[in-house]
């Protein structure tokens, strides 16, 4: 480290060190430092700044502007995205199962100018049997199910009609499936035991058996942004698609957070809420500090998951019983207290608006002591 930064050790952060080292000329380094530090010092929040209630207030107030539009669609009707207010609620509610899981995926070059995006797009989506099939007839006489195959589009995919055959067996299990000069025959196992309607409900499940593509990913749309392509897809399978050796690692990404967390981390799952609600709020034209996203975020998952701001999540690991009695449920949060005989500090502000006491932040924090005078 350069001898003018190492006064500067132990109150800048590492990173912004180095950025300094890097950066600045060796001349400037001493009095940039100084604005540096300076910039930074008054940057800090005070002592006692209620940051909790400043940060609900910034993100609660856009919200009320912002419209009940739930979808907005992405080039093609079937590719609709939630936005506006049902997307941020799904974002900081942390939900595991989100209503329109989508993907941004990056091409490395010479994929990214557009070359072959067609195919590799063709390649990434999930294909089940149904799309091969032109014709599906029930065989009453014989107990079978005949499926009539595209035999061009199989060929387009790479797919022979032996391998397709292993393929459906090995899903439907309960049956046996055949090669025949137009397509699959799909007869059950021990004729005797089954009806008519086993019979239409192993032609139905056939349909949605998983052929090639990717498992998750129902739709496709290569779109140009600026200067390269990209896919956009409906459906998320973060895992998968980067293994793919023509995708940018780096870029690609998903809107579902908690994906993003079992395949990347917390750290990852931080930044795509933060990313994620910037995204939302800036969409319907809101400007929002990204200092108050960042608090939720990291109060999401402090814990190394993905939390919620609900009463399963960040709120039941709140310490205050009167905290979280507050949120939800009032009762059965005071009744288990009492029976496991917590007790509660008053640290924090709900609980002494609660109690009607002045709340330790801003001037309610210090206290004042006075002398009293001495009796002569």
């Amino acid at each position: 480290m350069h001898k003018d930064l190492e006064k500067y050790a132990d109150t800048l952060p590492p990173a912004l060190l180095k950025e300094l080292e890097d950066k600045c000329p060796a001349s400037k380094l001493k009095k940039v430092a100084e604005k540096v530090y300076e910039e930074y010092m008054s940057a800090r929040i005070d002592p006692g700044e209620a940051v909790g209630l400043v940060s609900a207030e910034s993100i609660g107030e856009p919200g009320t502007q912002m419209t009940l539009n739930t979808f907005h669609f992405a080039g093609v009707a079937e590719m609709n995205v939630t936005t506006g207010l049902p997307r941020l609620i799904e974002i900081l509610d942390g939900r595991k199962e989100i209503s329109t899981p989508q993907m941004e995926i990056f091409l490395k070059k010479p994929y990214s100018t557009g070359k072959d995006i067609k195919e590799l797009a063709a390649q990434i989506r999930q294909s089940t049997l149904a799309e091969f099939v032109t014709e599906f007839t029930i065989n009453v006489a014989d107990f079978v199910v005949e499926a009539t195959l595209d035999k061009q589009l199989l060929k387009q995919c790479g797919l022979g009609i032996a391998a397709l055959a292993k393929l459906v067996e090995k899903a439907l299990r309960t049956a046996t499936v055949k090669e025949t000069s137009t397509g699959l025959e799909i007869k059950m196992k021990k004729k005797e035991e089954h009806t008519l309607n086993d019979l239409y409900r192993i032609k139905e499940k056939s349909k949605d058996i998983y052929v090639t593509g990717i498992k998750g990913i129902t739709q496709v749309l290569p779109v140009k942004r600026k200067d390269e392509y990209l896919i956009i897809t409906a459906g998320s399978n973060l895992k998968k698609i980067l293994e793919l050796d023509f995708v940018d690692a780096e870029r690609t990404t998903t809107n579902d957070i908690h994906e993003i967390k079992n395949v990347l981390g917390a750290e990852a799952a931080r930044q795509a809420i933060i990313n994620e609600v910037l995204r939302v709020t800036e969409a319907q034209g809101l400007t929002l500090d990204i200092r108050h996203i960042m608090l939720v975020a990291d109060t999401m998952t402090a814990s190394g998951g993905v939390k919620g701001i609900t009463r399963y999540g960040v709120v039941s690991e709140k310490t205050s019983v009167l905290a979280r009695a507050s949120f939800e449920t009032p009762i059965p949060h005071i009744i288990n207290a009492a029976l496991m005989g917590e007790v509660d500090n008053l640290t924090s502000v709900v609980e002494n608006v609660m109690l009607n006491q002045p709340i330790p932040v801003g001037t309610g924090l210090p206290g004042l002591l006075a002398k009293p005078p001495k009796e002569k």
